[in-house]
């Protein structure tokens, strides 16, 4: 096996690149640096992994999320590929025994993220492997003006120094070409090779909807369209109420967001992948390993952070290169909510040293003392016994992750267990004087073996299920069991895991990145602003809009978008829709919406022809809202 397409056709199932990925793999091979801009869904990972399969020596990969490098080693190890990934759950002997793995144990690939890189253990470790390629993947975190900077990815040039020979891939699906010459400066790449494929979708039908009645519209979509779909909204409370109000007017949704458990989310994924529920509605943290081709619309429920944001969710729309949507549907009144919650969520100074003065309190951390413990981190009771706001203080924790001050790991994941602490007799005597834990105690004995030797892991849902009781009461008696010193009981932890990585210095330590946290303010509300821009101009073609925003030209309209049709239809006169809706109405009374839902043309165009026609008597208006021949 010794070519990209055997490899592809081993471990992938399939047999064609796209025409851009076989030129990058090549060029890895040659063992040049390369830039790599593909859009979403372009493929951007088989562009190391390939080249990293057909080399000797290790892949190193960095990545800015847990979530993402877990979602990474999970996929490459299913095709029966080693890979590691070192998370703040490994101890020291844990990181120490992955490396020993590396070197010896026919690992291909090293991820890591850009933080956990700053371990002088690590770099050590590092310099003394066999490595082929180091792969950056969202390269454009390394960029002031990209919009997910992260001060940690300046320090990754360093990983050259380790390891001079090794090949540099850098990769992003969203990036301007200031981005672009960011990302070969900060990392020091010499005569780098850029892959820059244009962000213009043929495919891809781009809409903006103004209307107040969103949900009404969400409605009509859905049973137009009657494909998978995928509703975005920045909101976790809504997410749950459109699928339900979906659900309820007979089409099969789930949602996802990233309060939701593990086995939650993987249950929400499966039914949507599977079709049992083809529409999801989701937070972007439904996002990560995303690759379904046959996703026919993406619709936007709330107002992206980002045009860059904004382009990678609404390209996971028409992955099978058929006609697909991206439909963003709003109004004034969700502009201006937009416009004030970031103004609300916006980290100030005086905030941010707000919560980081209580995160040392909450801690018990001494003034110039760095913790060598990792903590456990509940965010809502953080908030709540500091009356908090919980998006304003999970923004300015991720702003203290971002500088380098503390570390959050929001997928930290911990299984029960139990020991039993007694003999046989002794918990025979027990049992005849404890009668209420019988039948738990019983079960778990029957289910789970070694329980006297070693701490077992247990599955407090199984035994609910098993006793037909309730999973609250099965952990009230096991911690009334852990109490009376029958077991040892250790409650599964899925919360979050905090660590601090520099000694505390309270004001002084927050003036210090002060300068970087404003202008990050400075450059998310002009993105912010590039949004609201777009979604208010109607005038120019959306393509074009969003080609400019990345400095590319189109010199033609698209012709799909939402103004190229109403140009279309603007050239034939009004009267056109006017006599459209003389004939609905002969032998019908009928709503605003009950006419826009049988009719091809714009929310707007209707509403504003309704006008036209009440102006000049042609309709009226009844009692109940409806309008009807005069």
């Amino acid at each position: 096996m010794n070519s990209p397409l055997e490899i592809l056709k081993k471990y992938w199932g399939y047999s064609n690149f796209r025409s851009i990925q076989e030129v990058i793999i090549n060029t890895v091979l040659e063992k040049k640096n390369t830039v790599v801009l593909l859009p979403t869904g372009g493929g951007k990972s088989i562009c190391y992994q390939i080249p990293a399969i057909l080399s000797e020596g290790v892949c190193i990969v960095i990545s800015p999320l847990i979530a993402l490098i877990n979602d990474q080693v999970n996929s490459i190890e299913k095709k029966g590929i080693k890979a590691i990934a070192l998370t703040s759950q490994l101890s020291q002997n844990d990181v120490i025994t992955a490396f020993d793995n590396l070197m010896y144990g026919n690992y291909k690939f090293l991820y890591l993220s850009p933080e956990k890189f700053q371990s002088k253990l690590i770099q050590e470790k590092i310099k003394q492997l066999n490595v082929s390629i180091i792969a950056i993947d969202e390269a454009h975190c390394i960029s002031e003006w990209g919009h997910d900077f992260r001060p940690s990815y300046l320090k990754l040039k360093e990983l050259k120094s380790l390891q001079p020979k090794a090949t540099v891939i850098t990769l992003t699906a969203t990036a301007t070409s200031r981005v672009l010459k960011d990302i070969q400066t900060n990392l020091e790449i010499e005569n780098a090779i850029v892959f820059k494929q244009s962000f213009k979708r043929t495919n891809l039908s781009y809409h903006v909807i103004h209307t107040e009645d969103i949900y009404g519209r969400l409605k009509q979509i859905a049973t137009k369209i009657n494909e998978p779909l995928i509703i975005y909204t920045n909101n976790r409370k809504q997410t749950k109420e459109v699928s339900q109000f979906l659900n309820r007017n007979n089409f099969k949704s789930s949602f996802y967001h990233g309060g939701l458990s593990v086995s939650e989310k993987n249950s929400a994924f499966e039914n949507w992948i599977n079709e049992a529920t083809p529409i999801m509605v989701a937070t972007n943290a439904f996002g990560m390993g995303i690759d379904k081709e046959n996703v026919r619309a993406v619709i936007h429920i709330n107002i992206p952070n980002s045009i860059e944001n904004f382009i990678q969710e609404a390209g996971r729309a028409g992955r099978d290169q058929k006609t697909a949507y991206s439909i963003t549907l709003t109004n004034e009144a969700l502009l201006s909510n937009s416009i004030s919650k970031f103004a609300i969520n916006t980290p100030t100074i005086d905030k941010v040293k707000n919560v980081y003065h209580h995160l040392n309190q909450y801690f018990n951390v001494s003034l110039g003392e760095i913790p060598t413990e990792i903590f456990n981190f509940s965010l809502q009771e953080f908030c709540d016994t500091y009356q908090l706001n919980v998006l304003a203080t999970y923004t300015i924790i991720k702003i203290l992750e971002r500088e380098g001050i503390v570390s959050l790991d929001e997928n930290f994941s911990k299984k029960s267990t139990v020991k039993f602490l007694i003999n046989n007799n002794q918990l025979f005597n027990f049992l005849e004087k404890n009668t209420k834990q019988n039948n738990l105690i019983n079960l778990i004995l029957r289910s789970y073996g070694g329980i006297f030797e070693h701490y077992t892991v247990i599955n407090e849902t199984f035994l609910s299920k098993k006793l037909t009781i309730s999973k609250k009461e099965i952990i009230q008696q096991l911690q009334f069991l852990n109490n009376d010193g029958i077991i040892a009981y250790n409650c599964e932890n899925t919360g979050s895991k905090l660590t601090f990585l520099i000694a505390r210095e309270d004001v002084f330590t927050i003036n210090k990145i002060k300068k970087n946290i404003e202008q990050q303010n400075s450059r998310k509300t002009n993105k912010l602003t590039a949004v609201i821009h777009y979604l208010k101009n109607n005038t120019l073609c959306r393509n074009i809009q969003l080609l400019n925003y990345f400095n590319e030209d189109l010199n033609n309209p698209c012709g799909t978008c939402d103004v190229c049709i109403r140009k279309q239809k603007n050239k034939h006169s009004n009267t056109s829709l006017f006599l459209v809706i003389l004939e609905l109405l002969k032998n019908n009374s009928l709503t605003s919406r009950e006419i826009t839902s049988q009719l091809q043309y714009s929310e707007e165009e209707i509403l504003n022809s309704l006008k036209i026609l009440l102006e000049k008597n042609k309709i009226t208006l009844t009692s109940q809202n409806k309008f009807k021949l005069n």
